[in-house]
């Protein structure tokens, strides 16, 4: 069972979680890292669809013990798996077509091909990358496995400053997360920055919500309210974050809350769930609105396209005040990529903004994991 194997170490603010592997913290310091008989390998695997309409559980994941990766090859590097990111996109590698093109299906029977990892090179046949290098991965491949083979290509280093400030850091703020929220708050958000416009974040205690209802108010929104699912929460994202307002979207009045927070109407909607929650939201917004469609994460377990269709009056509503509604995809922007970096790590090393995680020990824990990303059963505040 995967209780018996993991233990939760930390507490929930985002909806990022980080996992590190069982084995990580059994192996001494001075191992002998290409000795195949001295180290075991461990290795999270998929073992069968839930269907696109139906919800995962427990008896689609599965782990065990794996070989260990072979001869080190020019060009390559052997990396071990420090921390690993779990991400609603993930979803959707589930089915047997992702709808996408940028994400493959996940094979069954094969380790899972996460998105995002951390790890420390054992091994180097590059002359880019030296033994002791922590690193991180460009392109969105890291398997889910404690130790594993990697072109150098697909890896990068991360800034020794970053690492002594937070660890998690390069998967929390400054890698795709990070670089959803700011790209998504300042290309397709456009906020004014005279104070006079109203943003409102959906999942704003997510991952990606949490950092861009941070960015909305640096970059000088009147007013930016968060959209959670608890009282906690709430109370989290007005006095740790300094959000202007937050709505439990399960117990209150969702209109009735926007138009007593945002009198003046909502300039700015940074979306990451869709549903009836957007619908209310777009309700209440101005003419000439901009609409962040960064997830849709209420229809994740359903087979509908993406963006997934809206009801004739919500769609009317956008013609009559000309409010755009534009998919945002942050590959599509990769150029933008280093001077984004660049100010998320000056943001998070000059604490203008706060990250915290969910942290879980073991590969094995991953199945606990995934459902406290995606349906928030252990999510707690600090």
């Amino acid at each position: 069972m995967i209780r018996q194997i993991g233990k939760e170490v930390g507490k929930i603010l985002q909806g990022k979680v980080c996992l590190v592997p069982v084995a990580e913290f059994m192996l001494p310091a001075k191992q002998n890292m290409s000795s195949q008989k001295e180290v075991k390998n461990f290795q999270a695997f998929f073992r069968s669809r839930p269907g696109e309409n139906g919800e995962p559980e427990e008896e689609h994941f599965g782990y065990r013990e794996s070989e260990y990766p072979g001869v080190v090859t020019p060009g390559n590097i052997l990396v071990r798996t420090l921390l690993l990111s779990i991400d609603p996109a993930q979803r959707c590698q589930m089915n047997e077509d992702t709808g996408v093109d940028y994400i493959s299906p996940w094979k069954i029977g094969e380790a899972i091909q996460g998105l995002g990892g951390l790890g420390v090179v054992c091994e180097s046949q590059s002359n880019h990358f030296k033994k002791g290098n922590i690193v991180t991965n460009i392109g969105l491949k890291w398997p889910w496995e404690l130790f594993f083979l990697m072109e150098e290509s697909n890896l990068t280093h991360v800034d020794d400053n970053v690492i002594k400030k937070a660890i998690h850091l390069p998967l929390s703020c400054i890698g795709l997360v990070g670089l959803t929220a700011l790209l998504g708050v300042r290309v397709m958000g456009q906020i004014s920055p005279n104070g006079t416009e109203n943003v409102v974040v959906s999942s704003a205690a997510g991952a990606t919500g949490s950092l861009a209802a941070q960015i909305a108010k640096l970059d000088g929104a009147r007013r930016v309210i968060g959209l959670t699912g608890s009282d906690p929460k709430c109370e989290i994202l007005v006095k740790e974050l300094g959000l202007h307002g937050a709505i439990n979207y399960k117990t209150e009045n969702i209109l009735a809350r926007i138009q007593e927070l945002c009198p003046e109407g909502v300039d700015v909607y940074f979306d990451n769930v869709g549903g009836t929650i957007s619908d209310l939201i777009i309700r209440q917004m101005n003419p000439g609105g901009r609409i962040v469609l960064c997830g849709q994460i209420s229809t994740y377990n359903q087979d509908v396209p993406y963006p997934p269709p809206i009801s004739e009056d919500t769609q009317a509503i956008l013609v009559e005040r000309n409010i755009k509604r534009d998919r945002f995809l942050v590959l599509n922007y990769i150029e933008k990529f280093p001077q984004a970096i660049h100010e998320l790590t000056q943001l998070v090393m000059e604490d203008k903004i706060k990250v915290c995680l969910l942290v879980f020990i073991g590969v094995a824990f991953i199945f606990e994991a995934y459902l406290s990303l995606m349906f928030y059963h252990q999510m707690m505040f600090f």
